[in-house]
């Protein structure tokens, strides 16, 4: 198991940290420019053949393909191919200018001023415009209705065309962090069809979409980053479970296969090149706060005593997790905590704690959990052996990925669930989902301090205040036992050993515009 210390990278420090204006920039329009700095520098495993289709394994349906509406990471790692915000994150973790090819930063952190990149065209071949940008940004920031698409920009007081090349945007206060939910896509003006039609500025095209089988896109010629994509087309095929995608694995029907266990690294081994990477997730068993018995802090407590993190790890990970005690990852390592000893496994405890709550002999709980992704699963069945040492009785609820989504995410309904919450740069993305009145909120987590906490998290331009109010968030959840946070997984990937130059990003993105055959 790893304790340990990896990096999201050094940029997005930085850019927080920054008191003064901040200027980036990457290539210009101009395809024949350099293109440092953005994510098309693809280290050459051998010489790259042009053309080709593959397929890309994923274990859930997506659950829209309007990018603004998404809300499954799964579903984000596939629409990363097809649009780009104002900015993109790199494979380094780096915030990088996309549609801009670079940004200033007020001293006040209240204007964001960004300069659009010559000749990028959406994929029906109109150029990209100051008023697409201002659309896109406003339908995000509920500007345009009053609903806010994309909470964390809800803080945009408004959007102003400065010129045709030049877009101001304008906060209600100062934002540190607002640079890295610019990865927003950014759609046509107007353009009201994403769901059924997605058209973006990416390096691949869609193509075609069919509920249950899959999604397939295709190279944009047009891309505005001279020489990538390699591949002609990609298809995103949906596997209905894990069993079934190492059977089309081993058939040779998918070429690439990701959040794999390590035994199914294993298993795959010799066919296939099996590349290992951190990801910046949160893997717990959830606990709904609002739902007996975990509406008792001590029983919350008790679930906690009775798990080990590093048998969970050692057997689903292979060792190669990092153990976890709040919702936020290593990778963020100016902001991170480490708090996986604060439940150090104990029998004993938990038995006490649960006769304290009432339920000397324990209680019935059930997991619910999504059944294509056999990780969770295995995680789950291990925990289910664990509480029987306490006397709790956990059974497991395999459900579709959709039932999920609506059931429990949305709905709320469930006792528990073992899933893996995705980070993105920003260090608020995971922790802040836990205010009380935050609409992804699914534990029904409620705590007046965290709730202040956050706020002030949210407004000061103070990098020491703001690091030391994300540690408190974090040490919060683990005093109050919110959920039992498990470990950041290693992303374990399965690839066609005739393809090179996969790139492994620190957050949930499946790029296949690095991605070549090599015979």
């Amino acid at each position: 198991m790893k304790k340990a210390n990896f990096n999201l990278k050094k940029s997005l420090l930085m850019l927080i940290t920054l008191t003064l204006t901040v200027a980036l920039c990457a290539c210009a329009g101009d395809k024949n420019n350099d293109n440092e700095g953005t994510s098309s520098d693809v280290t050459s495993q051998a010489e790259p053949v042009y053309g080709g289709s593959v397929v890309v394994g994923v274990q859930q349906e997506f659950d829209s393909l309007d990018p603004h509406l998404a809300t499954a990471a799964g579903t984000k790692e596939v629409l990363f191919n097809i649009f780009e915000g104002l900015v993109k994150a790199d494979a380094d973790g780096n915030v990088v200018p996309a549609v801009a090819s670079k940004y200033e930063i007020s001293d006040d952190f209240l204007t964001y001023t960004f300069t659009l990149r010559d000749g990028v065209k959406f994929h029906n071949g109109n150029a990209v415009t100051a008023e697409d940008v201002k659309y896109s940004l406003e339908r995000c920031a509920g500007i345009l209705d009053g609903t806010p698409l994309i909470k964390a920009l809800s803080v945009i007081k408004e959007v102003n065309i400065v010129d045709q090349s030049t877009v101001d945007v304008v906060l209600k206060q100062p934002d540190t962090e607002l640079i890295s939910y610019l990865t927003a896509a950014i759609i046509p003006a107007g353009y009201d069809e994403q769901a059924t039609a997605p058209v973006g500025t990416g390096p691949f095209k869609f193509v075609s979409y069919t509920p249950q089988e899959g999604l397939v896109v295709e190279k944009n010629e047009d891309y505005y980053v001279e020489g990538i994509p390699y591949l002609d087309e990609v298809t995103f095929k949906i596997c209905s479970d894990s069993d079934a995608a190492m059977l089309e694995l081993k058939g040779g029907t998918i070429d690439v296969f990701s959040h794999l266990t390590s035994e199914q690294a294993n298993e795959l081994s010799t066919d296939f090149n099996i590349e290992s990477n951190g990801q910046n997730l949160v893997q717990g068993l959830f606990l709904n706060n609002a739902e007996a018995p975990f509406d008792n802090e001590d029983v919350r407590k008790a679930v906690n005593y009775a798990i080990s993190n590093e048998e969970i790890i050692s057997f689903v990970s292979g060792d190669e997790g990092y153990a976890l005690g709040s919702c936020m990852t290593p990778g963020l390592s100016d902001y991170y905590e480490d708090l996986s000893d604060a439940y150090k496994q104990d029998i004993g405890k938990a038995k006490e704690l649960l006769a304290k709550a009432g339920y000397p002999d324990g209680f019935d709980m059930t997991i619910t959990v999504p059944a294509s992704y056999q990780f969770h699963m295995d995680t789950a069945q291990i925990i289910v052996e664990q509480l029987k040492a306490v006397g709790i009785n956990a059974t497991i609820e395999p459900i579709e990925w959709s039932a999920w989504l609506s059931d429990v995410y949305t709905d709320r309904k469930f006792q528990s669930t073992v899933i893996g919450l995705a980070g993105q740069l920003a260090p608020g993305y995971l922790i802040a989902r836990f205010e009380t009145n935050a609409h992804n909120n699914f534990i029904n987590f409620s705590d007046a301090e965290f709730d202040e906490v956050c706020a002030k998290v949210s407004t000061t331009t103070d990098q020491k205040v703001k690091i030391e109010n994300y540690k408190r968030m974090q040490e919060i959840l683990s005093e109050k036992a919110a959920s039992v946070f498990i470990q950041d997984p290693p992303l374990l990937v399965a690839i066609n050993k005739k393809l090179a130059g996969y790139k492994a990003y620190p957050i949930y993105v499946t790029d296949m515009a690095s991605l070549y055959f090599t015979e």
